[in-house]
């Protein structure tokens, strides 16, 4: 898991930390803090090629930006697009390497606002 070290991203962090099960490996990384989507599509690449999925807690616009993107197609697309409020969560899947990441090459899975889980 990536996480921006600011306190609304460790409030996040916290928050959703009981339904993970198993405690993830947490890296903070100053780096994401306002980051566009450049730098978040090259921290991505930088995974290592034996990580099978990762979680990114970082913030707006440039989570929206990335979302968008890296997304293909996807059946929420349109929803993602008009507005991502905090605490919102998009799930991407892709195939491939982390290096060989594209713009356009993931598909949307799911996303999830907080007023969904109410």
């Amino acid at each position: 898991m990536l996480c921006s070290p600011a306190q609304r991203a460790r409030e996040t962090l916290e928050g959703i930390a009981p339904a993970l099960g198993e405690k993830p490996e947490v890296v903070f990384e100053a780096e994401l803090y306002g980051a566009g989507t450049t730098l978040l599509i090259e921290r991505l690449r930088r995974i290592s090629g034996d990580v099978r999925s990762t979680m990114l807690i970082a913030h707006n616009p440039g989570i929206q930006d990335l979302a968008l993107e890296l997304a293909g197609g996807g059946k929420q697309l349109d929803r993602l697009a008009r507005k991502y409020p905090t605490g919102a969560l998009a799930m991407l899947e892709f195939d491939g390497a982390w290096d060989e990441l594209q713009p356009g090459g993931a598909e949307l899975e799911a996303f999830v606002r907080p007023k969904d889980l109410a």
